[in-house]
């Protein structure tokens, strides 16, 4: 009975080693699949990212086609040697400032045509470069590209010696902060649904990425919009669910005065002009000029 007790315990000992190390190996199979599975997703992540911030899309119209009287297109050549297609015109009133219009991230310049239409009317000129990389344009965009790009436009354009306002629209917003902040004679800043940075955006949509580690293009604007010395008029919308109105309010704190806040009850994300952005930015530039 002894012996007999004795070899029971010693095969249920057998038995369950058997089973625990069963468990383990399925385990670490378990994990091997789940690393290849993270490991991929995040490889994708990183070799695709700007495929989800940069969405060209369309073909580009010319000012005609879209009712633009005075507008001309100009094909301009980057300090690399890019070409990109920029809409011009110059103020049709006098001491009129022209804005510098960036874009957001789809569709292509010539989609913003009734925005530009507004501009001219009030007798402001214009001067909207198109995207490397978008209808019309050359090369490939990244943060650093656009930022470079934007200030030569900068430069090109107020060699005419007009008053400038740049106008950031979305992505455009970080861009533009990017530019005023290192063009102090900006004369108004306008940034449209702004972002703190697209790195944060990132990490509350995928918070199980290291996007701190993966972002190629981070365009930190909350670091941006601190060294700007031109008036900020920031503008966001209270439905946007795109980049939350939390952004705009952040970015106001971090921006110097003078500044002003505009939040839009009831706006989302792509109907700021029609809920009257355009007037909001002539009441701007009146009061820097009283």
């Amino acid at each position: 009975m002894t012996q007999t007790g004795s070899g029971s315990a010693d095969e249920v000992g057998t038995r369950t080693g058997r089973s625990g190390r069963a468990f383990w190996k399925a385990l670490l199979r378990v994990s091997v699949i789940v690393g290849i599975a993270y490991a991929m997703a995040a490889g994708y992540m990183y070799f695709n990212q700007r495929s989800f911030i940069f969405i060209p899309t369309g073909e580009l119209s010319t000012p005609e086609e879209k009712g633009l009287a005075g507008v001309t297109v100009e094909t301009v050549p980057m300090s690399d040697g890019t070409q990109v297609t920029v809409w011009r015109a110059e103020p049709a009133a006098r001491g009129a400032p022209t804005v510098l219009y960036f874009h957001g991230n789809s569709a292509n310049v010539s989609a913003r045509w009734k925005r530009f239409k507004q501009i001219l009317d009030s007798g402001f000129g214009l001067y909207a470069p198109s995207y490397r990389g978008y209808a019309g344009s050359q090369g490939s965009p990244s943060e650093d590209a656009l930022i470079s790009d934007g200030l030569e436009h900068f430069d090109r354009m107020a060699a005419s010696g007009t008053p400038v306002v740049l106008h950031g629209e979305s992505l455009g917003s970080g861009i533009a902060a990017a530019v005023a902040a290192e063009r102090p004679q900006t004369d108004l800043v306008v940034l449209e649904a702004p972002y703190t940075a697209l790195i944060d955006m990132a990490a509350k949509r995928y918070p199980w990425l290291p996007v701190g580690l993966l972002m190629k293009d981070p365009m930190p604007t909350r670091d941006r919009v601190g060294k700007i010395t031109a008036p900020v008029l920031i503008v966001h919308g209270t439905e946007d669910r795109v980049i939350p109105v939390e952004h705009g309010r952040r970015l106001f704190e971090y921006a110097k005065t003078p500044k002003q806040l505009v939040i839009v009850e009831g706006s989302g994300h792509s109907n700021l002009w029609s809920n009257g952005m355009w007037d909001t930015v002539l009441s701007a530039w009146a009061k820097r000029h009283e």
